[in-house]
This record gives structure tokens, C-alpha cells and sequence, in this order.
């Protein structure tokens, strides 16, 4: 759902180091020197704090918060600010004790920083003997949870783009087609925009989307604070089946899971990223008020009638308006490009040993084009934007932002000293994990079988 100057982008998310434990064991490692990890990191971790926490930033205010208000249709005026502030705890304390895992692992297994899959891979591997034979289980399962996190951000970027392009071209009376026609039609700009093989070009876009993202998001909120209708005219609470809903957008809202990782190994001084204020603490707060900001007056504006994304919503008389809908749509398209990366890589890393060298060429162009193609197909099937965001959200934010982090917490502390009351907390935590994707899936697959 995000860059030490010298770093690539952090929409890509990818390991660098092998996943291969140098120790089968636990073997003490009394007779070594400490290992600090933040002073064996590569010169290109410099990111101050500062520079951390405006990533953490930039990645969580993505397309999500555009679709806060629709989580709180989901759950009504007073359960959705109350259950905003619940989901933002929680998530917050998931990417805590997932990155305190890490820099504990890292010292153990004396590495700089480790990324996600790493991290899965090698707490199994430094785990009690009885599940070290589930640590490549425990790889895959990360790696594709993020390669399917980002194939439905991709396919929710391209209903926007399509449902933004039909609002603009039916204000002015453009030719009266599905939003099918307009999804489809996205290839034109997506085919080539994901045959970019070097992120340095894709830099200058970046830079031109977050100013532009910015512009759309004030410009929405402009919107919501024009005339706002009274509290009495919404729900405070709706029924239990919204519940589910309300979590499932609220998980692909705070989408900032994948950056997580990177951000903290490219800091200067890791040490900083966690703890009180702490980087990581400061912006889920600052994520929570912001989120819960445009849900709170974007389900108060525009009542029942809020869509996925808020920019959906705006007036169709309105030059402004239509401006932000057509700067959104860009957006989306660069963003695309970006968070494509993710799911290429997964794929790419598993087929490369596979092709001969002579052939990687055309083979990352077929796979680029396939991939491109399926998202798109998938979005013309279903050019239901609200499905989209629920089914990606209970899915794989669930087991990336919550599930995961607290099993491998329970996998690294076990046997390390007193755990009782930790494995408690992380059975809460599955448990709550496990009842979101369940009843998320449910009830998104209903809206989607009831769609077609």
C-alpha cells in the first residue's frame, strides 16, 4: 500500500541477504565480540530518524486513507473512531515486535539487518529444534504474502484510475462506457510503465507523485469540511456483519507493513526506530489521528453514498474536483509501476535459475507483461473497488501485519527465558488475526459472488 537519499524506493521490498543460517543451532556466542549490526551496515544506511519517520509516513498515506471513510460506513460514527484507534494499537505493536525480532536476530545470527522473509526464515532456523525443518515454509509464505499484498494493491490502483478517468469523461460528455472499457484501457500507459527494468527512472516520477498526492488529499479534505451535515444524520454504530468490513479496510489502509523492514535497515541508528517516542510510535500515532480524520469527515459528508476511494466521491460540476480525480488516477498509474516491483521479484528470484542467461531478457518482459495483464483482467472481472481493498485486507494484511509478527516473536522467546504471559498475548493476537481474515473473507466473497 516508503528512501535514504542513496536507497531505492521503499515500495520495493525485497531481501538482501541469503537466507541461509551460518549455525544449525543455538551455539552460545560468549567467546565474540559484541556485534552492534548498525555498524556492519553499507554506507548507503544513512537515513536519519527524521528521514525514517517522513518514509513511514509517505508509505502509510497511501491510496488507504483515501478509503478510511468507508471503513467507518462500515462501522458507524463512534465505533469506527473507537475501532480506528484499537486497529492502529494493534498494528502498531505487531511492527514493533516484528522489528525488535529482527534486531535481536540480527545480532545473534551477526548480520547488519535482515528483510521480512529473512526474518521468518532464519527465527525458525535459530528456534527450538522441533521447528527449524518449517523455516523455508516460513520464507514462502512471507514472500508471497507480500507478492499477493501488492498484485491487489495493483488491482485496486487500477479501478481507481479507471472508475476517476469514467467520472471525469461522463462530466464532459465523453463516450458512455463500463468501467470494464476503462480498466482495459489502463494497459496503454501499465505495459509500458512496467517494462521499466531500472528504478532510477521511475525517481523523477516518484518525486512528482508524492507532491501530487499531497495536493489530492487536501483537496478532498477541502471537500469534507464544505458543508458538513450534522452527526444525527449518521450511524454512531451499525450492525456486527460491518465489523468485519470496518477491520478488513482498516488493515489495507495502514498498508505501510512492507516498508517497515527496509525503512529500519537503512537507518544511521537503528536503535531509535523503536522505544518511547521512538520512530515507529510516533508515526502510527501520527497515522491513527490522520486516518481517522478523513474516515471521521468523510463518512459525516458524504453519508452511505462514500466510496472506496474518497476522490470518488467529489462533485462532478466542479473543476477542482475533477482535477483531483485526474491527479489521483495518475498517481495510481506511477504507483503502480513502483509496487509492481514486489511481486516481480518473488516471481523472478524462483524462475531466474530456470532460464538460460541468453533469455532473461524477453523472460522479464514476458513475465512484466503477463503479470500486468493478469491484474488488469482481474480488475475488469470485478470492477468493484470496495471488494478489492476488503478481500486484500483481511487476507494477506492480516497475516503480514498481524499473524506473522506474533508467531515469530512466540518462535524466537521460546526457550529464551519466561514466555507465559507472552505466548498469551500472541494467542490474542493470532486469534484476532486469524477471526479478521475469516470473516473479512467471508464477507467479501459474498459482496463478490452478490457482484456477479
Amino acid at each position: 500500500m516508503e528512501k535514504a537519499s542513496a536507497a531505492p524506493p521503499l515500495h520495493i521490498v525485497m531481501d538482501t541477504y541469503s537466507s541461509k543460517a551460518d549455525l544449525a543451532n543455538n551455539g552460545s556466542r560468549e567467546d565474540l565480540d559484541p556485534y552492534v549490526p548498525a555498524d556492519h551496515r553499507p554506507q548507503g544506511s544513512n537515513t536519519s530518524s527524521f528521514g525514517a519517520l517522513a518514509h513511514l509516513l509517505k508509505a502509510s498515506l497511501g491510496s488507504g486513507i483515501l478509503a478510511m471513510p468507508l471503513a467507518f460506513r462500515n462501522a458507524g460514527i463512534l465505533v469506527g473512531s473507537v475501532g480506528t484507534v484499537v486497529v492502529g494499537l494493534v498494528c502498531a505493536h505487531a511492527l514493533h515486535i516484528l522489528v525488535k525480532t529482527s534486531q535481536e536476530l540480527c545480532v545473534e545470527a551477526r548480520r547488519p539487518c535482515v528483510g521480512y522473509a529473512d526474518t521468518c526464515d532464519l527465527v525458525f532456523q535459530y528456534g527450538p529444534k522441533s521447528i527449524r525443518k518449517f523455516a523455508p515454509i516460513a520464507r514462502e509464505v512471507a514472500d508471497w504474502a507480500l507478492a499477493v499484498t501488492h498484485l491487489g494493491a495493483c488491482c485496486v490502483y487500477i479501478v481507481v484510475v479507471a472508475e476517476s478517468f469514467k467520472q471525469v469523461s461522463d462530466s464532459y460528455g465523453g463516450p458512455d462506457w463500463p468501467v470494464t472499457v476503462y480498466c482495459a484501457l489502463t494497459l496503454v500507459p501499465l505495459v509500458p510503465l512496467t517494462q521499466i527494468t531500472k528504478l532510477k527512472y521511475l525517481v523523477p516520477f516518484s518525486a512528482f507523485a508524492n507532491v501530487v498526492w499531497l495536493v489530492s488529499i487536501g483537496i478532498s479534505v477541502y471537500y469534507c469540511l464544505t458543508d458538513v451535515p450534522s452527526l444525527n444524520e449518521r450511524d454512531l454504530a451499525t450492525s456486527l456483519s460491518g465489523i468485519p468490513l470496518f477491520v478488513s479496510t482498516c488493515l489495507f489502509a495502514m498498508e505501510g507493513v512492507g516498508v517497515v523492514m527496509p525503512v529500519e535497515n537503512e537507518m544511521e541508528r537503528p536503535q531509535q526506530f523503536l522505544g518511547c517516542p521512538g520512530v515507529l510510535n510516533i508515526a502510527m500515532s501520527a497515522v491513527v489521528v490522520l486516518y481517522g480524520f478523513i474516515g471521521f469527515f468523510g463518512y459525516l459528508k458524504y453519508g452511505d453514498e462514500v466510496r472506496g476511494s474518497l476522490t470518488l466521491n467529489l462533485p462532478q460540476d466542479q473543476v477542482l474536483a475533477q482535477t483531483a480525480k485526474i491527479l489521483v488516477a495518475l498517481v495510481m498509474m506511477l504507483s503502480y509501476a513502483l509496487i509492481y516491483y514486489v511481486p516481480f521479484d518473488v516471481v523472478w528470484r524462483r524462475l531466474q535459475g530456470r532460464v538460460p542467461a541468453a533469455a532473461h531478457r524477453w523472460a522479464v518482459a514476458g513475465i512484466r507483461l503477463l503479470g500486468c495483464l493478469m491484474t488488469v483482467g482481474i480488475a475488469c472481472a470485478i470492477p468493484r473497488l470496495e471488494l478489492f481493498m476488503e478481500l486484500v485486507g483481511a487476507v494477506c494484511l492480516s497475516v503480514l501485519g498481524l499473524l506473522l509478527p506474533a508467531v515469530l516473536e512466540t518462535a524466537w522467546r521460546w526457550g529464551r527465558g519466561p514466555c507465559k504471559l507472552l505466548v498469551c498475548k500472541n494467542a490474542v493476537i493470532v486469534f484476532f488475526a486469524l477471526l479478521a481474515m475469516v470473516s473479512g473473507v467471508v464477507y467479501s466473497i459474498k459482496g463478490i459472488v452478490d457482484h456477479l
